[in-house]
């Protein structure tokens, strides 16, 4: 048996004989103080980063590592599919566990690659520590415009339909959470076919996203209960809409257009990804959830939030 090499710089080696090649426009690859990218003529770059907690974000008692590299790097693959970014390169930090072995560590690389690698985007370098804590990772991604122009939360505008990709509610239960497909390709897609006043994913749940984009877009809402796409997972709660609307961690989109173009996108979807129309934006700042009667009250946001 092949002697095994430990310590971090070992690891650090055998994540970089992994990584390959890089694509071309990454000038200095992993192994300096700094990767670089040639990004000249890719419009705005844009960068996102997420931290992610064992016992919040994951369970390591009972979610593979190989899943938790996924759903770290994921995560930030679905930061840039709200913007309608082309995701181009990412870092990864890693607070390991004192008990860590050097094959737990390539599991958890394993996974990050897993996610990154459909979407071309090149894991370029990172760092790793050990400590007596839980297991804590973080990735930062920089990501270019590149030929669609960045989605922001502020531009929903009066009259504009809401529209969410997918089902909502239950990721959890269904462990969906860890094995999510940020919808980069399909963000850029719905992007390339109207005009997206607005948007954002859904990580903390649709009642407090939704919420965000109406903050930064100074607008209100009517959110239609009975349009609400709810998964066959959140079905079972006791609560069926309102696992849909603040169980969080769904991972889709939602967004904002005008209805001539809402239209457009329902008569002929650019997507395979089902997508629903679930309310309209308002002029007044009051957001509201609207039932099957007609009648209103105020759609507050039940999401997760860490310092609730």
């Amino acid at each position: 048996m092949a002697h095994e090499e430990k310590g971090e710089f070992a690891l650090i080696r055998w994540i970089r004989r992994r990584l390959g090649r890089a694509p071309k426009f990454v000038a200095i690859p992993s192994g300096d103080d700094m990767a670089g990218l040639d990004l000249a003529g890719e419009g705005l770059v844009q960068i996102t980063t997420d931290m992610l907690l064992d016992g919040v974000h994951f369970d390591t008692a009972t979610a593979t590592l190989r899943q938790i590299g996924y759903k770290s790097m994921a995560c930030s693959l679905s930061d840039a599919a709200a913007m309608a970014a082309l995701p181009r390169a990412a870092v990864a930090s890693a607070a390991l566990p004192r008990s860590f072995t050097p094959e737990q560590a390539r599991e958890l690389t394993l996974g990050m690659l897993d996610a990154a690698d459909p979407f071309g985007c090149a894991l370029v370098g990172g760092d790793v520590t050990a400590w007596d804590q839980p297991l804590a990772v973080n990735v930062a991604l920089i990501a270019t415009e590149s030929g669609t122009l960045a989605v922001r939360r502020g531009g929903a505008q009066p009259g504009d339909d809401i529209f969410v990709t997918g089902t909502l509610g239950g990721s959890l239960v269904s462990g969906r959470h860890l094995s999510f497909t940020p919808r980069v390709a399909e963000a850029r897609a719905l992007a390339a076919a109207v005009s997206l006043h607005s948007m954002i994913d859904l990580s903390d749940g649709l009642s407090s996203d939704l919420n965000h984009i109406c903050d930064e877009s100074g607008v209100g809402c009517d959110l239609l209960a009975d349009a609400v796409p709810i998964s066959d997972a959140a079905r079972s709660a006791a609560d069926p809409l309102a696992a849909a609307l603040n169980d969080g961690e769904d991972f889709e989109l939602c967004f904002t257009c005008s209805p001539a173009d809402g239209q457009r996108l329902l008569a002929s979807p650019p997507v395979q990804v089902t997508l629903t129309r679930v309310g309209r934006i308002t002029l007044t700042r009051d957001r509201m959830l609207v039932d099957a009667e007609g009648r209103s009250q105020p759609l507050v946001p039940r999401g997760y939030e860490h310092f609730r």
